[in-house]
Parts: structure tokens; C-alpha cells; sequence
């Protein structure tokens, strides 16, 4: 497959242009989304999975799975165009769509951007949160180990998302907005969706769905 890196850069650059860093969404949420994609077969398949959750309880209402065949290389800072395909086709199959959704990636935090919220966001036109478990760009101040403790996240002297310590002694989150919500509103939902985990549930769920790891085994079992 070739691929052509200067025209995907002006992609990205032209896409970012597009995305809405004010909140343009219900406050009155009732169904929040997460999402989450990993690699199958030596990396040959794309899994990428969406939960819906109730709001406040956080209790499932839909998830689906999709598999496809993965068509684009692992290119650090292009990651979007590899997941992205995956997530649409999870995102056809649910019958319940969310209020607001938090994606396993980065968002507004990116070199040009445009990182996987961001760009799901207007390809769903939905606001969007980006959850990252890891920085790509940008600097912050040390931060204290302690749950519940944030600092800007800043690159070339523009704020580009926040850092997290979500639970105690445990790595920091990076979470930015994506796309039709504010950076301030980006935190507070991140925060809001903390239920003493690393992860925010949306995500986390997306994570345990994907995986098949015990939180997802103990709902099949209770249905």
C-alpha cells in the first residue's frame, strides 16, 4: 500500500481547522459511549469496540464488536487513518447512540490536531473526549501521585489538553477535547466518569469488551 505522508499531513491540518473546541452538546446527559481498538493477527485485523452506558449508573445498554482487515500501516501521529475504518463499522451496528463520547486516544493533544477523537468526532459529527494512556506531544509540570490531581498540558505554548492523575500511583491519563466539546468540559467528563479505576468507565468497559477480560465475563454471566 502506498501511502502518501505529506498529503495525509494536509488531511490532518485541514480536518483540525474543522474542530469545535466549544461545547455544542445536552448537559443533561443520559448515555455516554466509549470506544477502544487493538490488533488482531499479527496486526491484520482491526477489533474496535463501542459501549454505551447509562448515565450516572453506568450500566450497559449496547455494545458492539467489529472486526475488519487492517489497511493501513502503524504510523505513529497517523494512527486515526488505521482505526478509524473499524470504529465506523462498530459504530454502524449500535442501536442506541450516546450523548457524548470518550475515545481510547488522543484527542485536540496531538502534533496537528487531529488525533483519533478529534477526527471520529467529525466523521460522526458527535462530541467527542479523547482518553490517552500515553502523551504524544506536548510538556507539563511534575505531578503528584495522587488521584485527582490535574495540570494543563501545553505545546508550543498553546494548552492542548490536560493531565489526569486519575487513581492513585498509578500513570497519568491524557485527556483532550475532541471535537464539539470545550477542554474544560473534556476534564470535568473524564473526571466524572472516574469510578476509583485508572480508566473512565466508558473506556474501560470499551477495553474489557474488547478484550474479554473478567468485567466483561461477569456481565455475560448475569444476563
Amino acid at each position: 500500500m502506498s501511502i502518501n505522508l505529506a498529503q495525509l499531513k494536509q488531511t490532518q491540518l485541514s480536518l483540525s481547522q474543522q474542530v469545535k473546541l466549544t461545547d455544542d452538546f445536552s448537559q443533561s446527559i443520559r448515555l455516554i459511549g466509549g470506544t477502544d481498538v487493538g490488533f488482531e493477527q499479527d496486526g491484520t485485523i482491526t477489533r474496535a469496540a463501542i459501549v454505551i452506558l447509562s448515565y450516572p449508573e453506568f450500566k450497559v445498554v449496547d455494545y458492539q464488536i467489529a472486526r475488519i482487515a487492517t489497511e493501513f500501516p502503524y504510523i505513529p501521529g497517523y494512527l486515526s487513518f488505521r482505526e478509524y475504518p473499524a470504529l465506523l463499522a462498530a459504530w454502524q451496528q449500535i442501536k442506541q447512540k450516546p450523548d457524548l463520547l470518550l475515545v481510547d486516544g488522543q484527542g485536540f493533544a496531538h502534533p496537528r490536531r487531529l488525533g483519533i477523537a478529534s477526527h471520529l468526532g467529525l466523521l460522526l459529527n458527535m462530541p467527542t473526549i479523547g482518553v490517552a494512556k500515553k502523551r504524544l506531544c506536548g510538556q507539563y509540570a511534575p505531578l503528584v501521585k495522587v488521584a485527582g490531581k490535574v495540570t494543563p498540558l501545553v505545546d508550543k505554548q498553546d494548552q492542548i489538553g490536560w493531565v489526569l492523575q486519575s487513581k492513585n500511583n498509578c500513570n497519568p491519563l491524557f485527556v483532550s477535547a475532541g471535537h464539539r466539546v470545550s477542554q474544560d468540559s473534556a476534564l470535568q467528563w473524564a473526571k466524572q466518569c472516574l469510578r476509583g479505576y485508572r480508566l473512565p468507565e466508558p473506556t474501560r468497559w470499551a477495553d474489557a469488551i474488547a478484550s474479554n477480560k473478567p468485567l466483561f465475563k461477569k456481565f455475560l454471566n448475569a444476563q
